[in-house]
């Protein structure tokens, strides 16, 4: 079985970003949780996973250096430019994935790419139920998609399985070009989709579906029954949990 190249987004607002400014540091993946930078933990868990290859992080400019190894990659002016240009450098199948998810496991990238694999999908996103985000006993208020069927969380987990599953990323670039015109924005995804959303009649899959129609794709989520997979780091109170829950886990917890 091929190795899976993996895209690292590690763009972020500078210093005037929140997480950045709490942790001291100009660049918020080098903000330092547990005794490390936290995209040093996402490139160790990548590191760990065997069904991981080459692995290149999207990243600006003036930000610090990156462990040896790892490929760099000048970051764009928004997140799905730059996925656009890494999918371009790298090509499929790509996993895509965010520096500000330090909880992020081996385990979590080996279920979420056997998920994406089993779907058949060209494209999949990760994401988990509330019942099991809640697991995690996070305090911070999560957000969540309310599907029919349950509402979702995302895991930060992308997965490019095939050329064509690149229409999904140029339909992201596509949505997120539109993202101050919101009207623009709900035609391209599509008036029947939001009306069902808004009506609580949307299903997981039929979101899938739909998405995938858009951007001319066989598109799937994926579900990940791991609690902490959901917890990226937003917010200085994020920083917290993903402290406690890392430095538990380095005492064997």
């Amino acid at each position: 079985m091929a190795r899976w190249k993996t895209l690292v987004l590690a763009g972020d607002r500078g210093p005037e970003d929140r997480v950045a400014r709490a942790a001291g540091v100009s660049t918020k993946a080098f903000a330092e949780i547990a005794g490390a930078p936290m995209i040093d933990h996402v490139l160790a868990a990548l590191g760990a996973a065997p069904e991981i290859g080459e692995i290149a992080v999207s990243i600006s400019a003036d930000a610090p250096a990156l462990p040896s190894g790892v490929l760099r990659l000048d970051a764009a002016a928004t997140p799905a430019t730059s996925t656009a240009e890494g999918l371009a450098a790298l090509g499929a199948p790509l996993l895509i994935t965010t520096a500000d998810h330090p909880l992020l496991t081996a385990a979590m990238i080996a279920d979420f790419i056997a998920g994406a694999e089993a779907s058949g999908a060209d494209a999949a996103a990760g994401a988990s139920l509330r019942a099991v985000v809640e697991r995690a006993g996070n305090p911070a208020r999560r957000t969540y998609l309310k599907f029919s069927d349950g509402g979702l969380s995302g895991c930060n987990l992308f997965a490019i399985r095939t050329e064509r599953g690149g229409g999904a990323v140029e339909f992201w670039t596509e949505i997120e070009a539109d993202r101050k015109r919101p009207l623009r924005m709900a035609l391209k995804v599509g008036l029947p989709a939001l009306a069902l959303y808004a009506l609580g009649r949307l299903s997981r899959a039929k979101a899938a579906a739909m998405i995938g129609a858009k951007a001319g794709c066989h598109a799937a989520i994926v579900l990940l029954d791991h609690p902490e997979a959901a917890h990226d780091v937003d917010k200085p109170a994020d920083m917290d949990f993903a402290r406690q829950r890392l430095e538990a886990r380095q005492r064997g917890a």
